[in-house]
């Protein structure tokens, strides 16, 4: 009985640092997703934040017109945020600040996705999921899919 109880205790306090350990990486996930995705790209046109957090690789994918899959490159997308900022926008894309809320973030060895609700202004623009791989310097988004809400009609 002694061994049973020794054993179960073992087994419950194993899956608490199992635990703790992938909550740890979730943290250090929404850090990356919040600093090189949100405030770095989106909010604030900052290269050196968004090369921080996203992988030179990185594939921005969509389907576009005619059901045809088109991607964007990381590269693009800085230049593209860059040339907002130039043309006089508040932030990066629009004049509305960028926010989300994470949905669900799953974590499995040195591979993770992200969902989250993307909002310019109070307005929900997006349901994005964002690809991360742990690199030896840390996580890095590798590619995104999304969902854009539809505009209600006035």
């Amino acid at each position: 009985m002694k061994r049973l109880i020794l054993l179960s205790v073992f087994l419950i306090s194993s899956f608490n640092i199992l635990l703790a350990q992938d909550e740890d990486q979730k943290e250090l996930i929404k850090n990356v997703i919040q600093s090189a995705y949100v405030d770095g790209l989106c909010n604030n046109a900052d290269t050196e934040a968004v090369n921080k957090g996203f992988h030179p690789g990185f594939i921005l994918l969509g389907v576009g017109n005619g059901n045809v899959m088109w991607s964007y490159p990381i590269y693009s997308w800085i230049e593209n945020a860059k040339n907002g900022k130039k043309k006089g926008l508040k932030y990066s894309f629009q004049n509305e600040f960028t926010t989300i809320k994470f949905l669900f973030i799953d974590v499995s060895g040195t591979a993770a996705v992200a969902k989250i609700e993307f909002f310019e202004g109070n307005e929900l623009y997006s349901i994005d999921y964002l690809s991360l791989l742990k690199f030896e310097d840390g996580w890095k988004i590798v590619s995104k899919i999304f969902h854009s809400i539809p505009k209600e009609k006035k």
